[in-house]
């Protein structure tokens, strides 16, 4: 008997079954509990959420955190005559007003945002006013600080959802380990029951560890390519190495083309539809690529350079063979790159300096703190990732509570004269649009607002006068603007002035960091095993039935590896490591800065790149990155060995 689900699964999406668990998870939502669904990568996750927000009456909000998904799957949506959009900083003013409208006015039953859009005061206004009925995660193991991926901000989602009384949540995600999967359904309160996982071994993927030498891979990648029967991914570790990569192929007739962060947007949307239409055969990329790219007949994945963990291994494969069909995986390893892994983590460790320097700030304003992110990351020496982490540990321990963000810049143009826009409101309106208009510093057709004067003459409400200019540009009347993001947070002294807590906070930090190098042990570790390979991947994703041995990997076949350097690192005498550390210090001192921590030095050595750097010109000194081929803990051992 066919279900009033599969018509609509049916009527709406045109499939005639569900596949594994999308039906438990649907009914679970519509019975009004909380779930988390954990699906291999290509098996459906999203229809959980598009079906189901169908069936509900309010609003289903989406947290997803790549606006190539989101592009994706409003188009898909849309094409099956269900309106869904999004609020993304690729959209113009008008671009935005209509969807806000449309969302207002009950035409969008999905709209997808990203984590960071809470941020926006201007969003946060307009959504607290919206029924919502869903909240949905997508990518969600980026909530839990012991998952990869991790997005501070994703942390704030819990509180999020209480203001806003949803009363739904849907977590999805393709990669949670044990740790991961509880951590994830504690902070939503989603029952063990409402966990739906299915199986994470793919059948259909082939998968090969080669040990292969630096100067032996271009070759050995160039066979594997040429023998492979349609298109694939090649995974690189730099931006720079796309690029080589993907000549090196062309050069031998392979038509490949670099994909990275660093290449202009219009220029990465045109290769990931052309490669979506088949019009490129081969994208050479960093991780920046892959998560919006729904293609299911990737034939192949090659990993040019050791992957940033076991997490973002098994999702990157899981990009190839989506339509079931037999696909190859290849990891061309060695322990070269290690490193380069390794020094990305310890970047990211703020130095107990640093965490100082930020909580000296906030007692310097001891009711109110105000910060914007770009300028206290070069203050204080912590990259702009690292210094969201601390911000959100600093909101956890209670030490500052948000208050709001604003923008420090509010600049409008009339797009009507201003005596027709006044016309058009009743005396008391008028007044109050006459106090901003009186309060904008014009420079020919632009103005920018001063909210202090306003606020100090006027007594207004900051919320108001936004509502007020946003309402103006909604109607076409102004064009508005809107930049540098200001951070107001409300402080509690008696946390904040704990002489502890900056030694607590870097010890959380040291925790994580030593928790990704662990990670990445076990990578290699994964990488040299002796026993299946798929089967011990879904081990570590907690899936207990795949076979013991698949018959379709590398170590199956017989063909077990050990992992080498290509070349021994060169070894750099210690005088010479030390004279050039007296060089950056010196060169620092003539700077003014006098004291420089030990993992400061060992960040130019490596050539890591900090905020301190760059605003000191670091980067020109000879000794920079002089032993970027060292682990950071050999050079570290060396400076205290000093």
């Amino acid at each position: 008997m066919t279900t009033p689900l599969i018509q609509s699964l049916e009527q709406h999406f045109g499939f005639s079954q569900f596949r594994t668990g999308q039906q438990q998870t649907i009914e679970q939502l519509l019975n009004g509990q909380s779930s988390l669904a954990i699906f291999p990568t290509g098996s459906g996750k999203s229809l959980c959420y598009q079906l189901t927000a169908m069936h509900l009456p309010n609003l289903t909000l989406v947290v997803s955190p790549l606006l190539a998904l989101m592009k994706d799957q409003i188009s898909f949506l849309n094409s099956k005559g269900i309106y869904a959009a999004s609020l993304d900083s690729s959209q113009d003013q008008m671009q935005s007003s209509t969807v806000m409208n449309d969302v207002r006015n009950g035409k969008i039953k999905v709209l997808m945002v990203s984590v960071e859009r809470f941020k926006n005061e201007r969003f946060r206004e307009f959504i607290s006013q919206v029924a919502l009925s869903m909240l949905v995660v997508d990518e969600a193991h980026c909530i839990s600080e012991w998952g990869h991926n991790f997005r501070p901000d994703y942390l704030k989602l819990p509180r999020y959802r209480e203001e806003l009384n949803i009363p739904l949540v849907l977590l999805l995600t393709a990669t949670a380990t044990k740790k991961v999967k509880r951590d994830m359904s504690e902070r939503f309160n989603i029952a063990p029951e409402c966990i739906v996982q299915t199986g994470f071994y793919r059948a259909n993927l082939d998968l090969s560890v080669l040990s292969v030498k630096t100067a032996d891979k271009n070759t050995e990648l160039t066979n594997i390519v040429r023998a492979q029967n349609g298109p694939g991914i090649v995974y690189v570790t730099l931006q720079q190495s796309a690029e080589q990569v993907a000549n090196t192929l062309s050069a031998q007739g392979i038509q490949a083309v670099a994909y990275h962060a660093g290449l202009e947007d219009t220029l990465r949307w045109q290769i990931q539809d052309d490669f979506m239409a088949c019009k490129i055969n081969v994208v050479v990329a960093t991780i920046a690529f892959g998560m919006g790219v729904d293609k299911s007949d990737i034939r192949f994945v090659i990993h040019y350079d050791l992957p940033k963990s076991i997490e973002n291994y098994s999702q990157e494969i899981g990009r190839a063979g989506r339509d079931g069909n037999p696909s190859n995986c290849y990891t061309l390893a060695n322990l070269d790159g290690l490193n380069t892994v390794e020094n990305f983590v310890y970047g990211d460790t703020p130095e107990l300096s640093g965490i100082e320097y930020v909580i000296n700030d906030i007692k310097a304003q001891p009711q109110q703190w105000e910060m914007q992110e770009y300028s206290l990351s070069s203050e204080s020496n912590i990259r702009q990732l690292a210094l969201k982490t601390l911000l959100v540990q600093l909101e956890m321990q209670g030490a500052i509570t948000p208050q709001y963000a604003y923008y420090a810049d509010f600049k409008y143009k009339f797009l009507v004269d201003k005596n027709e826009l006044l016309s058009q409101f009743d005396e008391q309106r008028q007044a109050f649009l006459t106090q901003i208009f009186s309060h904008t510093d014009f420079k020919k057709i632009w103005g920018t607002l001063n909210f202090d004067t306003l606020t100090q003459a006027a007594q207004v409400d900051r919320k108001r006068v936004v509502a007020a200019l946003d309402y103006l540009a909604e109607k076409n009347l102004i064009t508005l603007e809107t930049k540098r993001i200001t951070q107001v947070y409300k402080v509690h002294s008696e946390v904040i002035n704990n002489p502890e807590l900056a030694k607590q906070l870097h010890s959380y930090f040291i925790e994580k960091e030593q928790a990704e190098i662990k990670r990445i042990a076990a990578l290699v570790r994964f990488f040299e095993l002796q026993s299946c390979l798929s089967y011990n991947l879904a081990r570590y994703f907690d899936d207990q039935n795949a076979p013991a041995q698949c018959g379709h990997c590398s170590v199956c076949r017989g063909n077990a590896v050990k992992l080498e350097y290509s070349i021994e690192p060169a070894h750099i005498a210690d005088d010479v490591v030390y004279q050039k550390v007296d060089e950056f210090l010196a060169h620092m001192a003539t700077k003014g800065i006098h004291s420089v921590g030990i993992e400061t030095q060992c960040r130019f050595l490596a050539g890591m790149s900090v905020p301190l750097f760059a605003r000191n010109k670091v980067r020109q000194l000879s000794g920079f990155a002089l032993c970027e081929q060292m682990r950071y803990s050999d050079i570290k051992a060396k400076l205290l060995a000093r």
